[in-house]
């Protein structure tokens, strides 16, 4: 399910809000980044990824807990 994940592939949440770009893909972790001025950084465990289609990573996670991966 993980092959071909890669940066720059999009990113979205349960309810379909986007969640920017991927930038780092670990071992157990997903960075993604969004905004270009203010940009915010979340660091996703692989855990929670729902499904990928070769263009967007979608995750098990609503926008109300999108602040709980964030980090500035």
């Amino acid at each position: 399910m993980l092959h071909g994940i890669r940066y720059s592939k999009k990113s979205h949440l349960e309810d379909n809000c986007d969640l920017g770009k991927v930038q780092q893909v670990g071992p157990d972790i997903i960075v993604t980044e969004k905004g270009i001025v203010n940009k915010k950084r979340y660091f996703i465990p692989k855990n929670f990824i729902a499904g990928f289609d070769g263009h967007t990573i979608y995750f098990k996670i609503t926008k109300a807990d999108e602040k709980r991966f964030r980090r500035d």
